[in-house]
């Protein structure tokens, strides 16, 4: 197979989403077929070193310099390599060259719930042309698919569903007694649909049972989520977490009555499939992907009902035999998500094209 240059300017100290897929598939590809261009900081492999400051973190300012060092510095790169396929785990790529480009699309949420931000402007603009020129789409769900074709109109034959995979050295169920609080695992983005689960929580009235929030502070979002709660007078029940380790996660995943993630859209869930993999309950939106990564497994709801939501929180603290249920079926249906079959099949993919 020809070789291949992989985009890992989202791998961070502290990667979440994109960061961990980018971070855990780079992992999982041939190391003598990958050269991987990685934040200086990072170095996996001897690869590559790319500037720090081109990471998300760095907000707006580094998305505009790393469209730029994408369009000027790669095309370079890629020559001096001899590279001829470009690799990206996200819609991003050089435009206007004879680059060929896989790139990998996780959603479109921006164009399904748009708001005058940068963001949208980029899925409007500059997604398009990726897709247009991209040689391979790869998508984590048939969901994310089939809304490329529906909203980009990108023909179903250049669209490859792929199955993502998670980390089982760092999630896996442990012996660790269930408490009284369900875990939610993102961002406070309105998509996610936090304000509704915390109007769920009031309804429900299960005032001996807490809601972990697991994500980072987001002054734009989270102000107002911390203003609902204290309408309902729920602070002394919420917890807030930023970032938090890999150890950390692995033991609220473990200790949590129940992983919430009730979102309008999911274009896959990779925090459900953790939490399958530690035999935990998933109180789970119906919409997008998630019914694909979890099958039967866990605890479906409309997102767009509070009561919808509220009557899943108590069943699943009265279901007695969740946790048994959740161990059996759980970690085995999480095994078929694997990063290493991910890597082979992306790898087939690539060689089929050639």
């Amino acid at each position: 197979m020809t070789s291949i240059v992989f985009n890992g300017s989202y791998i961070t100290k502290k990667s979440t989403g994109i960061g961990v897929v980018s971070q855990d598939l780079v992992n999982s590809l041939s190391a003598h077929k990958i050269t991987t261009l990685i934040p200086e900081d990072i170095g996996i492999r001897g690869d590559i070193y790319i500037p720090n400051n081109l990471s998300p973190g760095s907000g707006l300012k580094s998305h505009f310099r790393r469209l730029y060092w994408l369009q000027n510095a790669v095309p370079k790169l890629m020559n001096n390599l001899n590279a001829e396929y470009f690799l990206s785990p996200l819609l991003e790529a050089p435009l206007f060259t004879n680059i060929k480009s896989i790139v990998l699309a996780h959603d479109i949420i921006p164009i399904r719930y748009p708001s005058i931000s940068f963001l949208t402007l980029y899925h409007l603009i500059y997604i398009p042309l990726v897709l247009k020129q991209a040689k391979i789409i790869l998508c984590n769900s048939i969901s994310t698919a089939n809304d490329l074709n529906r909203f980009y109109k990108v023909p179903m034959n250049k669209l490859f569903p792929i199955k993502l995979g998670f980390n089982n050295k760092k999630y896996y169920p442990i012996k660790k007694n269930r408490k009284k609080f369900f875990l939610i695992i993102g961002r406070h983005n309105p998509h996610k649909n936090l304000r509704r689960v915390i109007k769920a929580f009031a309804y429900a009235k299960i005032n001996d049972y807490k809601l972990i929030f697991v994500g980072p502070f987001d002054k734009r979002y989270t102000p107002s989520l911390i203003k609902l709660i204290d309408e309902y007078n729920l602070r002394h029940l919420c917890v807030w977490k930023g970032w938090i380790d890999d150890e950390e996660k692995l033991s609220l995943l473990n200790e949590c009555h129940a992983l919430i993630i009730a979102s309008l859209w999911e274009g896959f869930g990779l925090p459900a499939l953790e939490a399958m993999a530690c035999g935990t309950p998933v109180i789970a939106s119906e919409k997008g992907a998630l019914r694909e990564v979890m099958g039967n497994y866990g605890y479906f709801i409309n997102p767009f009902n509070i009561q919808s939501i509220a009557f899943a929180m108590n069943l699943v603290i009265n279901d007695k035999k969740c946790f048994e249920k959740a161990l059996q079926e759980g970690p085995s249906r999480a095994e078929s998500f694997n990063w290493f079959d991910t890597a082979r099949r992306i790898e087939e993919i690539i060689q089929e094209m050639d």
